[in-house]
């Protein structure tokens, strides 16, 4: 790596690792809730609102629905933690959900999952970031008015964070997300003492205003599908709950018990956050719509295009704490820097699950390749190119983003339920400990409940998210399943072509004979080194080859070759079109022809400079030549490097490369004192 590359590099991400210190990554548990379950965490910042934006379509009459729908959610969230808690025992090698469907399922549902969680894992990024930078936008609104740049330059932050290592990050996120867990916990406790043992009345900034219903009186069919699309969108609270089965190789041993109890606390904290905002949401009259510059309503009159709708969880907070007190500011600011944070979840597990894809040959090879800081560089930036590429493409409009979400995440979870039935099924055929057949039986009853309850809700999602935008999420994972089923078409096709076979005869092995060919420009010092090389080499024939394209350069050529005496044929090829590249292809193809169990060696002169600039006064010749006969069968392509002087600079900068060291690239050990001789005594 060059110099100039190093030091930023150096700088940003620290120094290289070496791959024995991977087990100095582990995450214990106190940092592993913030690296792995931000993203639930986090989620009680968009949820409640998301459900209430729905709600408001019928009207404020609708609201009384909203702790119903909160309860289906924990109920649903407390089914999918018991689940996964049998999956982080049953399967701790980190594969999640991909590997119990590949498992259990086979290899084209296992795939399904992988798809969903790859597109699902890019949407956490995409919603998590757009959501903070609209919570920090109510309290700095350059941020808002610069949607899109903020979240692009939050995600190249972050990402530049996680290239760090995931120590690291995790220990730069985990201050945030414990501030923001502090913060909802303290708004829930005072707003619940100052309504219930004070009897203060607290109103939210939007209590006075009224909603304008976009469909009046709605009952049967029409009221129970605006409830489940509602719940649908609730359900965004259950994102990145499987993002700690798929991190259970990140966490120190015992690594599968303090998986199971991080997603334990995790889903205690997210269902007691979920359920605060929303009855606080509903004490304090938080007023949410769709569309609020024409559904909102203040004094009987729509509040206009200027007007900027804050989360619920902002409201809520200046009804609890004071518009403007410290509080609600130190709340606003952790919400917005956690949601930034949920992202994290994404970069934890997109990495590891595109890494385990590219082990089983389903995505490139590089993905499986960790960086200088031992986290998998390659998954990261892609990750953050997606991510980035769907921030721009929706505005950063969370609202609009959120209708792609959860349709994946509920893919992988009912296929990996589904999935451990059929796992605790296959043992309980075999095991014949009464003990272990109950704890199996529970399991399976578990996972069974769950497969059910997680399929049945993404029944719902799809019926109700399915025209405001989950067919986009739907059309991404279709992509990455075709994409990555080709990716492993070609990988094994081309392990099978070059698969090395038990017995083959000598003749498919060794070529019969060697004919060798140096390529001539003119007669120099490149070409005479080729020559010389070449000789070596005892092929059994040897020949020099030019193309005549000025027929005066050709006669001069062949009149010194002859003075020279050099004893190698010199073959001369006619270019009426004066080409180079075409007559020397087609002439080996020639020889190949005639006979296919020689082998043909080409041997090209080539220039080494210095400077990149040469590069273009040079060689350009040779490397047609080379590009093309590459995919000619039987013919092997050999340069013969000649160095100009102009490459002695490149010398002297690779010498000075070598030792310079980057900042940080070298650990500095203790400086060892020098003894210290004895005095020597006077006489």
């Amino acid at each position: 790596m060059s110099k100039l590359t190093d030091v930023p590099k150096r700088i940003l991400i620290g120094r290289a690792l070496r791959s024995d210190k991977l087990g100095e990554t582990l995450l214990p548990k106190r940092i592993a809730l913030p690296v792995f379950a931000s993203d639930p965490l986090s989620s009680v910042a968009y949820a409640p609102g998301e459900v209430l934006l729905v709600l408001s379509v019928a009207g404020l009459s609708a609201y009384h629905f909203s702790p119903w729908i909160a309860l289906a959610v924990v109920v649903l969230m407390f089914t999918v933690v018991a689940s996964y808690r049998q999956n982080v025992h049953a399967y701790p090698s980190g594969g999640g959900d991909y590997e119990v469907a590949t498992t259990n399922l086979g290899p084209k549902a296992g795939l399904t999952v992988a798809s969903a969680l790859l597109v699902d894992y890019v949407l956490t990024v995409a919603v998590s970031i757009s959501s903070g930078i609209e919570n920090l936008g109510s309290a700095v609104p350059f941020v808002v008015e610069h949607k899109v740049a903020s979240a692009v330059a939050v995600i190249v932050l972050l990402t530049l964070m996680n290239l760090r290592g995931v120590k690291e990050s995790g220990s730069l996120f985990a201050i945030p997300t414990y501030v923001f867990v502090f913060g909802v916990f303290c708004m829930i406790l005072w707003g619940a003492w100052r309504g219930l043992v004070l009897d203060e009345t607290m109103r939210a900034p939007t209590a006075g205003f009224e909603i304008k219903p976009e469909h009046q009186g709605l009952a049967g069919f029409a009221l129970v599908f605006l409830l489940l699309r509602a719940f649908s969108s609730g359900c965004a609270a259950l994102t990145g709950v499987e993002a700690i089965s798929n991190g259970v190789p990140a966490f120190r041993k015992p690594k599968s018990k303090n998986a199971a109890s991080t997603l334990a606390l995790m889903g205690g904290l997210a269902v007691t956050m979920f359920c605060g905002i929303i009855f606080l949401a509903m004490a304090t009259d938080v007023r949410m719509a769709e569309k609020p510059a024409t559904d909102l309503l203040r004094d009987g009159v729509p509040v206009g295009e200027g007007y900027v709708q804050d989360p619920v969880i902002s409201q809520v907070a200046a009804a609890v704490f004071g518009d403007g007190t410290f509080f609600f500011i130190l709340l606003a600011a952790a919400t917005a820097l956690v949601l930034f944070l949920a992202a994290n979840t994404a970069y934890n597990g997109f990495p590891l699950l595109g890494s385990i894809l590219a082990q089983d040959r389903y995505l490139p090879r590089q993905l499986h390749t960790r960086g200088d800081r031992l986290a998998f560089s390659n998954g990261i930036v892609l990750l953050a190119g997606a991510a980035a590429l769907l921030v721009v493409v929706y505005g950063a409009d969370s609202t609009r983003l959120i209708q792609l979400y959860i349709v994946g995440v509920f893919v992988s979870f009912t296929l990996s339920q589904i999935g451990m039935v059929r796992h605790w099924n296959r043992h309980l055929r075999t095991e014949r400990d009464p003990a272990k057949r109950r704890h199996m039986i529970r399991s399976r009853a578990i996972n069974a409940f769950g497969a059910f309850f997680t399929g049945l809700v993404l029944v719902v999602v799809l019926a109700t998210k399915f025209t405001h935008g989950a067919w986009v999420a739907l059309l991404g994972m279709v992509i990455f399943f075709v994409t990555m089923t080709a990716i492993r078409r070609h990988y094994d096709s081309v392990s099978e072509e070059i698969a090395a076979a038990e017995q083959r005869p000598d003749e498919y092995v060794r070529p019969s004979r060697v004919r060798s060919i140096v390529l001539v420009s003119k007669l120099h010092k490149p070409t005479l080194r080729a020559l010389a090389y070449a000789k070596l080499m005892h092929a059994s024939e040897l020949e020099a080859l030019t193309v005549n394209v000025d027929p005066a350069e050709t006669k001069a050529l062949k009149e010194e070759w002859e003075r020279r005496g050099i004893n190698v044929p010199l073959k001369i090829l006619d270019s009426p079109y004066r080409e180079i590249t075409r007559p020397v292809i087609e002439y080996v193809k020639n020889l190949r022809q005639e006979s296919p169990r020689d082998a043909v060696s080409v041997y090209i002169p080539e220039y080494v400079v210095g400077h990149w600039y040469e590069h273009l006064l040079h060689n350009q010749s040779a490397l047609r030549l080379k590009g093309r006969l590459l995919f000619t069968p039987g013919v092997m392509v050999t340069s013969v490097p000649y160095q100009l002087r102009s490459s002695e600079a490149a010398k002297k900068r690779a010498r000075r490369r070598q030792d310079w060291n980057a900042p940080g690239s070298v650990r500095r050990g203790p400086v060892e004192k020098a003894r210290k001789e004895p005095a020597q005594k006077s006489n």
